[in-house]
């Protein structure tokens, strides 16, 4: 055979020419005849042969498969007639073509034709004399006689007996038949307790009843063995509540405690929570009905727990104002906080709930907790851009390194998002923040350090604001000039680190094409070459690509009208400068236009050394006589600005001015000489030429020498921030606060 033989059935046959059914593992079924050498194939299925017939006309075969299905098959057709389950043997009638029989768990099925199949119970051939000896306690005999055959439900019966007559060792053999692991648990548990010492039977058998669902037994049977806390355990563990009345102690309110808690507890997991609350309150559960409660958003049963509580009992209070607090219920929560004395809890109620009125009142009468409250109190207006309150109650609450930190993190996130224009405002607050700090002797160094680290940021991220806008926006308002005078003075701003979230690519990117625009060849030329070693997003790859190819084509040198000059030397610097924003020659820095980034026409000088501040302004203010009036720059001096303005009657700078004298320099030098002046220079001097950046402490003031009588420069007298006129008077109109340091045209202090 092609597989294992699983089954044969003799079909008969004439003599010398008998046939048999053979049922194969594979699931083939054959007819064999004995003189033929050769095996016919009846059909095949899916599935192994336990067990198969073939009808009296031999006209359909019954199979029996692993799964313990009767299949019934049409043996010309092949077609599977019908099938049933729960089979393990069948037969056909041998008078009746239709009628056939199979038999398994328990069972006897007869079925005829396609009516339903009719079952019988089929008892094992000794199980009548088990269940005599079963009748007469004779248990191990009622055992021997069970192993003789009979079935799964005969076998549960003797176990069962045997369990009830508390004849431990057969009832385990008879479950062991069984495969009944539950009661075999139960059986072993009693025979541990044996070992130890315990002889109660009654106690074993109320175990026995309570394993077999009789429940009032088993509790008599607890309550007469002097055990009635296992009465009352069963039945609380039942959810029979009623009948573990019955079974409480005299009166123990322990007991009675214990028994409604799990009452609650049985009603609150059948999603009863109502009741639960009610049952925990009586049992004097008060955590467990708060927790309920505030689940469910009960404010109503909140407010009535609260008020009846003891102020003595702090932690379900406490839950209580959690919970109020949870569900938006502040007053509630403010009132429980005071119920317990706990002042702490109630100013930082106030100040989640952002009532400040309430808590300044609090902070007032209680100044311990000032610091609790100005703290975050100071938090929440950084966050909402209130940074002058925001020192204030820093300042208030004694914390001036908070103030640094917060807007360190304000700062960072701008960079983050890419608000670079917030993130120039944020450094340069937390530059002045630190300069305030700084008048403290023993962090001057430290502040002073971090103030011009973050003046240097503010700059560079309000200049990057203008880059980032051109290369992500499909229009920008800058003109070409702007945006190339921003990418030159960006690019020679970045000799070292890079900060967070300035590209050197964009700035480039933006280089190189303004300067493409106006005629700056030999720079975008530069610039390209620059991008080439540099990691370039897929978006501007195309377009730097042919660009760095159509330059070529053009001359190699720059437009002479966008080279800047030294206002000092009259030197014509390179559009790229290795040094810097400073002179190639005399290394004078030059000064920019916080707007356009043009250079200023300025010169910054400084005091010969035992000249006061206050002594130099009043040397300049006493503005010695010229002989030659010609057109001459007036500055006005106002709360808002610092003006430069054209006057046609005032007296002009002389040939013989003793300024120009002090700008002279040793030439070839590697090393900065600033310009120092004296008294006799600061007399000469017009207060209407001079601007004056007025740091405060610990900082010297800046000193400025104007020198083309054609240009008006305005100075912002909170940011110090030099633009021209022209300009900013366009940028305070469109935005009415100072472009750099936000300071509104309304505000009279500097």
């Amino acid at each position: 055979m092609e597989s294992l033989i699983r089954y044969i059935k003799v079909i008969g046959g004439p003599p010398g020419r008998e046939g048999l059914l053979v049922g194969l593992k594979n699931g083939q079924i054959l007819k064999i005849f004995v003189d033929n050498l050769f095996a016919i194939v009846l059909l095949k299925q899916a599935t192994a042969v336990r067990c198969l017939d073939m009808s009296a006309s031999r006209k359909k075969l019954a199979v029996v498969d692993e799964n313990d299905t009767c299949l019934v098959y049409d043996i010309h057709t092949k077609e599977l007639l019908f099938q049933e389950p729960n089979a393990n043997s069948v037969a056909w009638n041998t008078q009746c073509e239709d009628m056939l029989c199979f038999s398994g768990g328990g069972y006897l099925n007869i079925k005829a034709s396609t009516f339903p199949v009719h079952q019988q119970k089929l008892q094992g051939f000794v199980s009548a004399p088990m269940y005599q000896y079963l009748e007469r306690k004779m248990f191990k005999e009622a055992y021997q006689i069970a192993c003789l055959g009979v079935t799964d439900t005969d076998w549960r019966e003797l176990a069962m007996e045997a369990l009830e007559g508390l004849e431990f060792e057969t009832a385990k053999k008879a479950f062991i038949r069984v495969r009944d692991l539950r009661y075999l648990e139960l059986i072993n548990s009693i025979e541990e307790r044996k070992k130890q010492g315990e002889t109660n039977n009654d106690l074993f058998l109320a175990d026995v009843f309570a394993y077999q669902g009789k429940f009032h037994e088993a509790a008599k049977l607890y309550k007469r063995s002097g055990h009635e806390n296992l009465a009352l355990d069963m039945y609380t563990d039942l959810r029979m509540f009623e009948y573990a009345k019955d079974f409480l102690g005299s009166g123990d309110p322990k007991e009675t405690k214990m028994l409604i808690t799990k009452q609650a507890d049985w009603a609150r997991n059948i999603n009863e929570p109502k009741a639960a609350v009610e049952m925990y309150i009586s049992a004097g559960e008060h955590v467990k009905a708060i927790e309920i409660s505030g689940d469910h958003g009960w404010i109503d049963m909140l407010i009535d727990i609260a008020r009846k509580l003891d102020k003595a009992e702090r932690e379900p209070l406490l839950m209580c104002a959690h919970y109020f607090k949870k569900l938006d219920n502040p007053g509630y929560a403010a009132e429980t906080y005071l119920k317990i004395g706990d002042l702490k809890s109630l100013v930082q109620l106030h100040v989640e709930t952002q009532h400040w009125d309430e808590a300044f009142a609090l902070g007032e009468k209680h100044p311990e907790f000032k610091e609790d409250i100005y703290m975050p109190y100071a938090q929440w207006l950084a966050e909402n851009d209130r940074f002058e309150e925001a020192q204030k109650a820093f300042h208030k609450a004694g914390r001036q390194g908070e103030a640094v930190r917060v807007l360190e993190q304000l700062s960072n996130n701008a960079v983050v998002e890419n608000r670079f224009n917030d993130a120039a405002y944020y450094y340069w607050m937390l530059s002045m923040q630190c300069l305030n700090i700084a008048q403290d002797p023993a962090q001057k160094d430290t502040m002073l350090n971090k103030f011009h680290h973050f003046q240097h940021l503010a700059e560079l991220y309000h200049c990057y604001h203008a880059i980032h806008r051109y290369t992500e926006e499909p229009f920008s308002s800058h003109r070409p000039e702007t945006l190339f005078n921003i990418s030159r003075f960006l690019l020679h701003s970045l000799t070292k680190d890079t900060p967070l979230g300035i590209s050197k690519v964009r700035t480039l990117f933006t280089l190189a094409k303004q300067s493409r625009a106006l005629g700056a060849y030999k720079l975008a030329r530069h610039a390209y070459d620059q991008l080439r070693g540099l990691y370039v997003p897929a978006r501007f790859q195309k377009s730097i690509e042919l660009d760095s190819l159509t330059v070529r084509s053009q001359p190699f040198h720059d437009n002479e009208e966008l080279v800047p000059l030294c206002y000092r030397c009259s030197t014509n610097n390179p559009l790229l400068n290795n040094l810097g924003n400073v002179c190639i020659n005399c290394r004078q820095p030059f000064v920019f236009s916080a707007s356009s980034y043009e250079v200023l026409h300025l010169v910054e000088f400084y005091l010969e050394e035992g000249i006061i501040d206050e002594e130099a302004v009043s040397l300049i203010d006493l503005e010695a006589p010229r002989h030659k009036r010609e057109n001459k720059w007036q500055e006005i001096t106002g709360n808002n600005s610092q003006t430069l303005r054209l006057d046609e009657t005032m007296n002009s700078m002389g040939d013989d001015d003793p300024f120009t004298a002090k700008l002279s320099f040793e030439q070839g030098g590697s090393e900065f000489v600033p310009v120092v002046v004296n008294r006799s220079v600061l007399r000469s001097m017009s207060r209407r030429e001079v601007l004056i950046k007025r740091w405060p402490p610990p900082l010297q003031w800046q000193y400025f020498r104007s020198f083309l009588p054609d240009a008006s420069i305005t100075m912002c007298p909170s940011c110090f921030q030099m633009f021209h006129s022209e300009d900013y008077e366009l940028l305070v109109l469109q935005h009415t606060h100072c472009p750099y340091c936000r300071r509104r045209i309304d505000d009279p202090s500097p």
